[in-house]
């Protein structure tokens, strides 16, 4: 792991050690046969959950510990060492979190936050459709008012947790007339009359994270569960995923730095014309590379999360900068350990070959890298015109 000091505090290096305690001795020993079968990590989830982990960012007076964005991301960064399947689980309870967290009533608050800070039920968000996925205007998804309900109907695609999850943020459509601007967020409680789920995919790499479509068909659920105001829906989703796109980073460190770990542990032990490979300038070159890389990935993450938790005004490009540079950089440092491992690191014998699986949705789902770099470049051009 990385020796450089970060000069965390007391409470920080134990969110640190906690976190790697459970990775080392509950996550590593499992995560090949859950992704082999495809497994929930419900027993993990349950000692995350005794270990106070799930309430690390919401305050304290709905049973969290009031910690921030890089507390956040110091324990998602030791949990993607471990296995992002399971540590993706652990993070989208968070997600399905924010937008009550962020907008929600003070009654929604008091009643939903503390079973998700205590672990007692998982979160999940649902945005993503079939037609709509960075196009979140196109969304199909419709919730209507009908005298003190709301009906919703329709479908959301790729629901990380979907099925297990107890708790649902959906958006969906209020007003189509108005495209984006006509999107509401709702709670939806599992058991809700109306709403079921499809059947669980079969995925190249996140196996043990349970992804399902969601079907709503008549839904009804009570007026009290819209989030904020009607018509908000696109500007929470887009707000709850400004704050969970440093969370993917250090998800995406966690993995880089378990990666070049198994190279450099592998490089000093493969012996190939007599000596360690780790001896050859060529090999030495690709590990330099990957140290580096990983290092400023963490640096990145580290400094946007701190910024994000001092300055909670516009923080768009930054957090898409979180997680751009880090996932790109976990695709390309588990692709490298990957090649120096050679034929035995093809093998499922091996654990890079599931991590370099596993990093391809780091640079897919919570927004892809183009629409991360859509979203950089969009702020710098709005930024160079306001300055001209």
């Amino acid at each position: 792991m990385t020796t450089v000091n970060y000069f965390l505090d007391e409470e920080q290096q134990m969110i640190v050690d906690l976190a790697k305690k459970i990775t080392h001795e509950r996550i590593i020993p499992i995560r090949a046969e859950l992704d082999e079968r495809e497994e929930f990590p419900w027993d993990i989830m349950g000692e995350l959950s005794r270990s106070d982990l799930f309430g690390l960012y919401i305050p304290v007076e709905y049973g969290g510990l009031g910690k921030g964005c890089f507390e956040m991301c110091l324990a998602l960064e030791q949990l993607g060492y471990g296995c992002i399947a399971v540590t993706t689980t652990y993070a989208a309870s968070a997600l399905g979190a924010y937008p009550i967290l962020l907008f929600g009533t003070d009654q929604q608050k008091e009643k939903y936050l503390p079973d998700v800070a205590s672990g007692k039920k998982l979160g999940a968000f649902a945005l993503t459709e079939a037609g709509a996925g960075s196009d979140a205007a196109a969304m199909q998804a419709t919730a209507v008012e009908d005298g003190d309900f709301w009906v919703i109907n329709g479908s959301k695609q790729w629901i990380t947790s979907g099925g297990e999850a107890e708790l649902y943020t959906v958006i969906a459509m209020t007003d189509k007339n108005k495209g984006a601007r006509g999107a509401s967020a709702f709670i939806l409680e599992k058991g809700d009359e109306g709403f079921s789920f499809g059947k669980k995919e079969r995925k190249m790499g996140l196996r043990a994270s349970s992804t399902r479509e969601l079907i709503f068909k008549d839904c009804r659920i009570p007026k009290d569960r819209l989030i904020g105001k009607r018509g908000l829906g696109f500007i929470i989703a887009m707000r709850t995923l400004d704050y969970a796109r440093p969370g993917i980073g250090a998800i995406g460190v966690g993995l880089s730095q378990a990666a070049l770990d198994e190279a450099v542990k592998y490089a000093k032990e493969r012996i190939q014309f007599g000596q360690p490979i780790i001896t050859l300038q060529a090999i030495q070159h690709m590990l330099a590379d990957m140290a580096t890389q990983t290092e400023a990935a963490r640096s990145l993450v580290y400094s946007i999360a701190k910024t994000i938790d001092v300055n909670s005004k516009d923080f768009s490009k930054i957090s898409a900068m979180a997680k751009l540079f880090p996932t790109d950089t976990a695709m390309k440092v588990t692709t490298d350990a990957v090649q120096i491992l050679g034929g035995y690191g093809y093998m499922k014998d091996y654990p890079v070959e599931k991590m370099m699986r596993d990093a391809k949705i780091l640079q897919i789902y919570e927004g892809t890298n183009q629409i991360q770099r859509n979203v950089i470049g969009q702020s710098l051009h709005k930024e160079y015109a306001k300055n001209s």
